[in-house]
């Protein structure tokens, strides 16, 4: 995620239990009345999370998503919730599962079932609690279906962001997936994906992933799309609205598809133009582009930022087409996303902690752009930020160690400590274990962790082990310390209080 500013700044309770607890069954000795009339046994199902020290409520423990396959019928009116069914095949990885939590909040849920069979469910907190009539075992692949609505709005932010001209476009980053489909809404959890969406004739649908079928019905198209590699909840896309399709070929043969608004086909069309350059000058940096195809989905929407939806970079049309930003920015702009489909897609988080790995390497390559392309030099952008990272330590937490975000804020780990502070510390490191070995680790890094999840000390380990030296005390001093060191060959370099 950027937000389009000339210098990019972008964007508790109670931690749960890391492991399920067994429980006994017990004869129910209070009735609670539960949504569909059904009751709950005592002791009293309760919220799970795997223990993320930033979103402690995210994720459930107990069992690992395989794939996802969600309907959504959407009637037209973006103010509407839709209605839908998401479809989870996930294995047991506890001894022994008597409930199964999921992250799912704002809609409402109209039937559970579990391998065909309903199932008892109800509501605590942000999760939904399913207690199925046998206990699940290690290994068991389980087949969890639930239907429910999918509001575009509620009482905490959706992922749903409502577009002009009646459309909707996703992003649920960081913890809002769960707030359009009921998931194990971690990045940790990455899974296969399948999306059927039925939309008005008049409306274009497209999601995440290559299209794989389409059927009309009356008034109504239904087209479906399935992801090759895995993903996590948190990068999902799935757009709505009244927009054309415009497809290229990238380098290699790679299929691009770019998702504009109609009226703004002619204004966008240079910028979409620009993608093949901008895919051959990430490869020749890191490596051949890791998912089937990629496009720009650009909204009508007054978003104040950019995501990385996976194959689907997220802009507005907005930040595109407003010469106020001058041109070399917008692009640098555009390689961030694309570079996080290495750097945050592919190699996801393997807790929010671990953010900085994503943010940081890909404002990285957007400085190293800019620097090539008429913007700042890469010194002069890393001095900036250096100048800065005492205040950014102070106001928001060093980069691998960040503050926790109020309550119901999803933008508030999207700091500039996790931007600008992360990336001064890669501009530490290439100084101090020099440009061929840096370019040799970034290579290394997504290549030994695609499709994956990584973790800061897995970075601190590989930078180790590429440079020949161990690195564990001068990264974590860039990464956890309250103040910014020295610049490795910049001695006259100071931090502002500012």
């Amino acid at each position: 995620m950027t937000s389009p500013s000339p210098y990019p700044a972008p964007r508790t309770p109670r931690p749960r239990p890391a492991r399920a607890r067994l429980r006994s069954r017990l004869t129910a000795t209070a009735a609670v009345a539960v949504s569909l009339g059904l009751v709950a046994s005592a002791p009293q199902p309760e919220a799970l999370g795997i223990g993320d020290r930033l979103f402690p409520t995210l994720g459930n423990p107990g069992y690992d998503v395989l794939r996802y396959a969600i309907d959504l019928r959407y009637g037209g009116d973006n103010t509407r919730p839709l209605e839908a069914g998401t479809h989870i095949t996930a294995r047991v990885t506890g001894d022994r599962l008597e409930r199964l939590n999921l992250d799912f909040a704002n809609g409402t849920v109209r039937e559970a079932r579990i391998d065909g069979e309903r199932v008892p469910w109800t509501s605590v907190g942000e999760d939904i609690v399913l207690s199925p009539d046998r206990e699940l075992k290690r290994g068991d692949v389980v087949r969890i279906d639930v239907r429910h609505t999918s509001p575009t709005s509620g009482a905490r932010p959706s992922g749903w962001i409502r577009t002009e001209r009646d459309g909707l476009v996703m992003a649920n980053q960081a913890d809002a997936a769960h707030r359009v489909f009921p998931a194990n809404d971690h990045p940790s959890d990455k899974a296969q994906f399948t999306f059927r969406i039925t939309a008005p004739t008049g409306f274009t649908a497209v999601a995440s992933g290559r299209r794989a079928g389409e059927r009309t019905h009356g008034d109504t198209v239904t087209r479906t799309y399935r992801t090759v590699r895995p993903m996590a909840t948190e990068l999902a896309q799935v757009a709505i609205g009244r927009s054309v399709v415009v497809r290229d070929e990238g380098p290699g043969g790679l299929p691009l598809r770019h998702v504009v608004p109609e009226q703004h086909r002619a204004a966008l069309e240079p910028w979409l133009e620009r993608t093949p350059e901008h895919l051959r000058w990430m490869r020749e940096k890191v490596g051949a582009y890791p998912f089937e195809n990629y496009g720009l989905l650009v909204a009508e929407a007054d978003l104040g930022f950019a995501l990385e939806t996976q194959t689907l970079s997220l802009f507005s049309v907005d930040f595109l087409t407003n010469p106020r930003y001058p041109a070399w920015h917008r692009e640098a702009v555009m390689i961030h996303e694309l570079a996080h489909h290495w750097y945050g897609n592919s190699v996801s988080p393997r807790r929010w902690d671990d953010l900085w790995l994503s943010e940081g390497h890909a404002t990285w390559y957007e400085w190293r752009w800019a620097a090539e392309h008429g913007g700042p030099s890469l010194a002069r952008l890393a001095r900036k930020a250096y100048e800065a990272s005492d205040a950014w330590r102070r106001d928001y937490g060093p980069p691998a160690r960040i503050h926790r975000p109020e309550d119901d804020d999803k933008l508030g780990i999207f700091r500039p400590v996790v931007y600008e502070g992360s990336a001064v510390a890669l501009y530490a490191l290439h100084q101090r274990i020099g440009a061929r070995a840096f370019d040799e680790l970034q290579r290394t890094w997504v290549e030994r962790h695609a499709h994956g999840v990584a973790s800061t000390a897995d970075f601190v380990a590989l930078a180790s082990e590429v440079a020949g030296e161990d690195l564990t005390a001068f990264l974590h001093a860039w990464l956890y310390g309250e103040r910014t060191p020295p610049m490795p060959g910049h001695p006259d370099w100071r931090g502002t209080a500012r």
